[in-house]
C-alpha cells in the first residue's frame, strides 16, 4: 500500500482496495491481426457443421446464394452482398432456425472465356485450331483458380458457410443437372428454334442477355430518309434513324394513330442533296417545323393525314432501285411517339424489338396484302452484311461492307448507305456527329448491334398444362405470392416479366452447358426421347459436359434407335442466367449432398440489377420447370457509391477495395458498416465515412470491455433476484426486454440499421453515459456485502448475455473475442448460441414512465453542473451538494424517496418543493426544475473521493466515509487486505 504527501498532509493511496475492471480484453483491438486467430478457431471447431448438427430439428430457413462469377478478386460490391448474407443466414440461426448456408459460384459463360482467349492472342494463338476440350479445360481451370481466391476473401470477411462444399455450376452433378432443367423444358414443347433480332456481340461473337449490356455515350450517324408514296408521284414519308446500317433491313414504317400528321409542300429548299421545291413530305405536326430547319426548307402545310390514310399507304423502299424493289406498309404501333425524329419510325424487323414485334403483330394482315413477311439475315456474326442485303453485301464491287469490326470500330456500312440514299435522291438531312446513349457489352466495353439470327427461345405465352397456362402467367403469378424486401421490387421485376420477349437462351461460343438437343434434318423437330436424354445426363454426371463434344457423341447419345447422320446435335451453349437460374434444381434439391436446405428456398438476395438478371431467370426456369417461383421471398440491396455518390471505376480511380479495409482496420469495421448502411438505396463508402464507423466501433468495444473488466468480481451464486433488486436495476432489465423486442423484430425484417443503432444507442446513452456513470462508486467501492453492487453486477451478467448475441451476427469477430474471455473452451463460440430468452416480467412501462422523469430531473443537474466545471469552479460533480427547486408534483413525486445525490453523482443534493430564485439554472425541455450550485460541504473520502460529513467517523479509517470504512473492514475479514 503506497502513501502520497501533499504539504503536511498524509493521504493513502486506496486504488488498490477498489474492485477496479481487471480484464485482458484489450482497448486497441488488432483486428488485422486478431481476426484469422478466430477464423482459425471456426474451422478448427468445425462450427458450421456443429451448428448444422445442433439445430438439425429447428425449422429451415434457407438463403440461397446467387453466384458471383468465378474470375476476379472480390469488389465492395461484392463484400457488400456477402455481408449482407451472414447478416441474414446468422441472424436467423441465432432467431432459432436451421439456417444453412451453401455458397456457390457461376463459372461457365464469355468472361471466362474471354480471357482465355486473350492469353491465346498474346501467344499468337487461333482458338480456332485448338481442340474444343482442350480449350474448355483451360477455362476450367481458371474458373477453378479464381473460386479457390475468392472463397478465401469471402471467409476473411467472416462469412461462414459450407466453404468445403460449395456449390460450382462447372462440377459434373451440376452440369448433368442443368441439362436435364434444359431437355425438361424440350419435353414439355417450351424450347424452339426461331429467329429474331438479338442483341449481339461482334467483338465477342455471341448473342448477349439483357443483363449484360450497358448503355454508354455513343457517337452516331443520324440520318433523316424520305420513302416514296406509292402510286403519289413527289410524295414522301420521312424517318429518322441513328442506325443507318439497318436501312437495307427496313421493311415497314410504323406510325402511331395517337399523333397529328399533316402534308407538307415544299416552297424553297436551300440543301445541297435535300428535298426539292414541289415535293409534299408527311409528318408528325409536332416535329415538322424541326425538320424543316435542319434541312433549310420552307414548306407550307397543306393537308391533314389521318391514320386511316396512313394505314392505307404503301411506301416504296429508299433504294428500291438497287434491288430493293419491295412494299413497305405503314403499321400502327404503340412504341411510336412525337418526342424526336418525324413522328414515323424505320422498321426493320431484323435489328430491334419493337420493329419485330409490330411486324409479327401484323403478320396475317401482311400476307393477305401480298407481302413477304420474311425477316432477312442481314448481317452475320462478324457484322458484315450478308446476301440477303443487294447491293452492300459479298456480291458487292469491293466485298461486303461492315457495321462494326472485331475492334468495335465502326465499319463502312453507315458512309455506304448514305452514300446510297444521297444518289437515290432519298437523303433528307444527315446529321454525321450525333451523340447519344447506345448499348455496350460490358465485358468488351464495346457496342453491340441487333441481328437477326436462329437462336433457341423459351416460349413465354405458348400454353402448356392447363389452356390459360403459360410461364408469362406462370411467373406473374409467382410474383404475386412472393414477399419483396423491398416491396418496390415486386413491381419491379412484375413489369419485366409482363413485357418482356421470349427467353432467348442460346449463345454460339464453347464454354458452357450445350444446348443438349437434336434435330432432324429434313423436318427440323426437335427430337423428344426420355431415353436420349437419360443417356446425355448420364454422361455428364460422370464426364461433365465434355463429353457432348467428344468423339462419337451424338451416336452415343442417340443410340441405336436413331441414325446420326439423320440429325443435327446442336453445337451452341446456354445462356449463363439458365445456368445459374437452374441452381435451385441442383442445390436446393440435393437432399443427399445438402440436407438442410430447403426448396423453395427462404429467400434470394443480390444487388437490385438481378431483378433483370438471377431473380429473373431462377423464377423463369422454376415456373416452366416446378410451375411456381423458386423463393419464398427476395431481398435487393443498392448500389455501393464513392463518397460523393458516384459510381466507382477504375478508370476513374475512385474504386475502394474491401481488401484494403480488412488489412488497415480489420473485417468487423466492414461488417459495421455494411450493417449501418441503408442497403435498400444506393449507399456510399469513403475514408471518413470508414473513420466514422471505426469510431462507433470503438465506442462498442470500450463499453464491452468496461463490462468484461467488472465482471470479473461477478460470482454467479451471488446473482440476485429481479424482485430483490434497487429500481435503477430493473430499469435497466426493462430496457433489455424492450430491446429485445426491437432487436427480433428489425432482424426479422432485415432491418440491420435499426438493430445497429438501436444497440449502439443503448450503449452509448443509457449504458456509458447513464447506468455505468452511476454505479461505478457502487461497483469500485461498495462493501463485499452491498445488496447494490451485487444486483448491478448481475444486470452487467444480463447485458453481457445479451450484447454479445444481439451483436454476434455483425461483429463476428469481436463477439467472439468477448465471448471466449469469459467462456474459454476449444467447442466453444458465440455463434453456438440462440438469442437469450428474456423473462416477460422484466417489462415494467410504469417504472420505466417513473425513470423517464427521474432522467429529467438529473439532466437539469448535469447542465448546472457543467457549468460550474467550465468555469473551473470544480473539477468533479463529486464536489457539489446542488440544490434542486421542483415545483412540478409529478416530477416530484418520481423522484420521492430516491437518492437523487447518487443518480447525479454528487457528494450531496437537496430538494426543495417550490420557486427558485431567479438566476436559478434551468432548461428548456424540462418546466419545473431549478437548479443552484452549491459546494459540497465536509471531508473527501480518500477512497471514494465523495464529500461527506462521516469521514472518520470509523477510527480505524480516519481518512474514509463509513461506508467505505466498511468496505475496508469486510476486505479484511475476506482476508483480501486492508
Amino acid at each position: 500500500m503506497t502513501e502520497t504527501t501533499t504539504g503536511a498532509t498524509t493521504e493513502r493511496d486506496y486504488s488498490a482496495t477498489l474492485f477496479l475492471p481487471q480484464t485482458d480484453f484489450p482497448m486497441r483491438a488488432g483486428l488485422p491481426a486478431r481476426e484469422p486467430e478466430w477464423l482459425a478457431h471456426w474451422e478448427k471447431m468445425d462450427l458450421y457443421e456443429k451448428l448444422r448438427e445442433q439445430s438439425r430439428e429447428r425449422e429451415k430457413f434457407t438463403l440461397h446464394d446467387g453466384p458471383p462469377y468465378a474470375n476476379g478478386n472480390i469488389h465492395i460490391g461484392h463484400a457488400l452482398n456477402k455481408i449482407l448474407k451472414d447478416l441474414v443466414s446468422r441472424s436467423k440461426q441465432m432467431l432459432g432456425y436451421n439456417a444453412a448456408y451453401v455458397p456457390g459460384w457461376d463459372c461457365h459463360g464469355l468472361p471466362i472465356e474471354w480471357k482465355i482467349e486473350e492469353q491465346y492472342r498474346d501467344k499468337g494463338k487461333n482458338k480456332d485450331e485448338v481442340p474444343i476440350n482442350e480449350f474448355r479445360a483451360e477455362c476450367r481451370t481458371f474458373a477453378e483458380h479464381w473460386v479457390d481466391v475468392q472463397r478465401e476473401e469471402f471467409k476473411r470477411l467472416g462469412v461462414m458457410g459450407d466453404w468445403e462444399n460449395p456449390y460450382l455450376t462447372m462440377s459434373y452433378d451440376a452440369e448433368a443437372q442443368i441439362a436435364r432443367e434444359l431437355m425438361k423444358v424440350s419435353m414439355l414443347g417450351q424450347l424452339y428454334r426461331g429467329s429474331k433480332p438479338v442483341m449481339w456481340s461482334v467483338v465477342e461473337r455471341t448473342a448477349l442477355a439483357e443483363a449484360e449490356i450497358e448503355y454508354h455515350d455513343y457517337e452516331s450517324d443520324a440520318i433523316w430518309v424520305k420513302f416514296p408514296v406509292a402510286g403519289q408521284e413527289g410524295t414522301f414519308v420521312v424517318i429518322w434513324t441513328t442506325t443507318p446500317w439497318t436501312i437495307p433491313g427496313n421493311r415497314a414504317i410504323s406510325y402511331s394513330s395517337r399523333i397529328d400528321y399533316g402534308l407538307y409542300e415544299v416552297a424553297e429548299a436551300a440543301n445541297e442533296f435535300g428535298p426539292q421545291p414541289g415535293e409534299k413530305l408527311i409528318f408528325a405536326d409536332k416535329l415538322a417545323d424541326e425538320a424543316a430547319v435542319r434541312a433549310k426548307l420552307t414548306f407550307k402545310r397543306v393537308a391533314d393525314v389521318t391514320a386511316k390514310e396512313l394505314g392505307a399507304i404503301t411506301c416504296r423502299h429508299p433504294l428500291h432501285e438497287i434491288g430493293y424493289d419491295f412494299p413497305v406498309p405503314l403499321l400502327d404501333g404503340d412504341h411510336v411517339t412525337d418526342d424526336a425524329g418525324t413522328g414515323f419510325v424505320h422498321t426493320a424487323p431484323g435489328h430491334g424489338a419493337d420493329d419485330f414485334e409490330v411486324w409479327m403483330a401484323n403478320g396475317r394482315m401482311l400476307a393477305e396484302r401480298g407481302i413477304d413477311t420474311k425477316i432477312p439475315f442481314a448481317v452475320d456474326d462478324a457484322g458484315f452484311y450478308t446476301r440477303d442485303v443487294p447491293a452492300f453485301g459479298p456480291d458487292a464491287e469491293g466485298g461486303p461492307a461492315r457495321v462494326i469490326d472485331d475492334e468495335g470500330k465502326k465499319g463502312d456500312a453507315n458512309e455506304k448507305v448514305i452514300r446510297a440514299l444521297m444518289a437515290a435522291g432519298n437523303l433528307f438531312f444527315w446529321q454525321r456527329r450525333f451523340k447519344h446513349q447506345y448499348p455496350h457489352s460490358w465485358r468488351s466495353k464495346k457496342p453491340i448491334i441487333f441481328r437477326n439470327t436462329p437462336q433457341w427461345f423459351v416460349y413465354m405465352d405458348k400454353p402448356f398444362g392447363a389452356a390459360d397456362d403459360t410461364l408469362r402467367t406462370r411467373a406473374l403469378t409467382a410474383i404475386d405470392e412472393t414477399k419483396f424486401y423491398p416491396a418496390s421490387g415486386q413491381n419491379r421485376l412484375r413489369s419485366m416479366i409482363a413485357e418482356r420477349p421470349d427467353w432467348v437462351l442460346s449463345r454460339q461460343r464453347a464454354w458452357g452447358v450445350p444446348i443438349t438437343v437434336f434435330v432432324h434434318k429434313e423436318t427440323g423437330e426437335v427430337l423428344k426421347d426420355e431415353a436420349v436424354n437419360e443417356r446425355i445426363a448420364d454422361a455428364f454426371e460422370a464426364e461433365g459436359a465434355d463429353a457432348w463434344y467428344a468423339e462419337g457423341a451424338a451416336q452415343r447419345f442417340l443410340g441405336g434407335a436413331y441414325a446420326a447422320d439423320d440429325y443435327e446435335q446442336v453445337r451452341d451453349i446456354l445462356d449463363v442466367w439458365f445456368d445459374s437460374g437452374s441452381t435451385h434444381a441442383f442445390v436446393l434439391r440435393n437432399k443427399e449432398k445438402w440436407p438442410h436446405l430447403k426448396f423453395p428456398a427462404s429467400m434470394y438476395l443480390e444487388g437490385s440489377d438481378q431483378h433483370r438478371g438471377w431473380f429473373h431467370s431462377s423464377l423463369l426456369e422454376s415456373c416452366v420447370t416446378n410451375g411456381h417461383a423458386p423463393y419464398e421471398s427476395v431481398l435487393t440491396h443498392g448500389f455501393t457509391m464513392d463518397k460523393n455518390g458516384f459510381k466507382m471505376s477504375k478508370s476513374v480511380g475512385n474504386t475502394i477495395a474491401p481488401q484494403d479495409i480488412i488489412k488497415k482496420f480489420g473485417a468487423d469495421i466492414l461488417r459495421l458498416w455494411a450493417a449501418t448502411v441503408d442497403y435498400s438505396e444506393d449507399h456510399r463508402i469513403g475514408d471518413e465515412i470508414i473513420a466514422n464507423t471505426v469510431e462507433s466501433y470503438r465506442k462498442i468495444r470500450n463499453t464491452l470491455r468496461w463490462l468484461l473488466g467488472n465482471l470479473a468480481h461477478f460470482k454467479p451464486e451471488e446473482a440476485v433476484d429481479p424482485g430483490d433488486m434497487p429500481e435503477l436495476e430493473r430499469l435497466i432489465l426493462h430496457r433489455l426486454a424492450v430491446l429485445d423486442g426491437q432487436v427480433r423484430a428489425a432482424y426479422d425484417n432485415y432491418d440491420y440499421k435499426r438493430v445497429a443503432a438501436a444497440v449502439g444507442n443503448f450503449m452509448n446513452l443509457e449504458l456509458s453515459a447513464f447506468y455505468f456513470d452511476i454505479r461505478k462508486d457502487a461497483l469500485y467501492c461498495d462493501p463485499i456485502s452491498s445488496a447494490t453492487r451485487r444486483a448491478a453486477l448481475t444486470v452487467l451478467d444480463h447485458l453481457y448475455s445479451c450484447l454479445t448475441a444481439w451483436l454476434a451476427p455483425i461483429l463476428v469477430f469481436t463477439m467472439e473475442e468477448v465471448w471466449l474471455e469469459r467462456n474459454p473452451g476449444a467447442d466453444s463460440s458465440v455463434h453456438a448460441r440462440v438469442f437469450p430468452e428474456i423473462p416477460a416480467g422484466w417489462k415494467n412501462d410504469a417504472l420505466a414512465d417513473k425513470w423517464q422523469k427521474i432522467r429529467a430531473v438529473r439532466r437539469v443537474v448535469t447542465g448546472a453542473l457543467e457549468i460550474e466545471r467550465k468555469n473551473k469552479v470544480i473539477g468533479s460533480s463529486l464536489e457539489a451538494a446542488p440544490k434542486v427547486f421542483v415545483t412540478d408534483d409529478a416530477l416530484a413525486q418520481a423522484i420521492g424517496g430516491q437518492d437523487m445525490a447518487e443518480i447525479c453523482i454528487t457528494s450531496a443534493i437537496a430538494i426543495e418543493m417550490g420557486a427558485a430564485p431567479d438566476d436559478a439554472f434551468t432548461i428548456e425541455d424540462v418546466s419545473g426544475v431549478a437548479v443552484v450550485y452549491q459546494p459540497a460541504e465536509g471531508t473527501r473520502c480518500a477512497r471514494s473521493w465523495k464529500v461527506t460529513g462521516d469521514v472518520g467517523s470509523d477510527p480505524a479509517y480516519p481518512d474514509l466515509s463509513a461506508r467505505d470504512a466498511k468496505a475496508m473492514r469486510e476486505r479484511a475479514a475476506a482476508g483480501l487486505g486492508s
